[in-house]
């Protein structure tokens, strides 16, 4: 788990201040509780989490929350099918895989050659601002932790707040 500290809080801030928000009790507790679960959680998963460190925080205010975070680019908006809304903290290049079966979400690393070989299929004169790419089915063993190191709990591909401002 990624544990806020006073170097990260400081450069959320700072992050947040360029775009001409505040940093507010509300603002921060979400963002914790957004590192706190590598889970690609939607609002409402985010809401309840919320609720329990601030009982009187309304969902708008949570939603309201998120969307200054995607605006700010500290989080990632997922729309990987007809359902609701999830959020990704990771901002580093990557995929995401969805289990069909259970609904998890994973995140899957792209290294810089995969990321060229994405980019030319682009053709001649098209620039990319990002990009999404996901894949759905299922998992073939009952925990993926198991057989594949890419799918630990720790949070490699979340920024580190604490030296610059994913």
């Amino acid at each position: 788990m990624k544990v806020a500290t006073k170097d990260s809080i400081s450069c959320f801030q700072d992050m947040l201040k360029a775009k001409g928000f505040r940093s507010t009790k509300q603002r921060l507790s979400v963002y914790k509780v957004l590192l706190g679960k590598k889970d690609h959680p939607t609002a409402d998963d985010i809401f309840f989490r919320v609720k329990e460190i601030l009982p009187t925080i309304s969902f708008a205010t949570v939603y309201n929350c998120l969307e200054t975070f995607v605006d700010c680019g500290l989080l990632n908006k997922l729309n990987l099918d007809q359902s609701s809304s999830r959020y990704c903290p990771n901002l580093s290049p990557h995929a995401h895989f969805k289990c069909t079966d259970s609904g998890k979400i994973f995140d899957l690393p792209l290294s810089p050659q995969t990321l060229e070989e994405i980019k030319s299929v682009l053709p001649q004169g098209f620039d990319h601002s990002s990009f999404d790419l996901s894949f759905q089915g299922t998992t073939i063993v009952n925990n993926p932790k198991e057989c594949h190191p890419i799918f630990r709990d720790d949070f490699s591909g979340v920024p580190d707040l604490s030296h610059e401002s994913k």
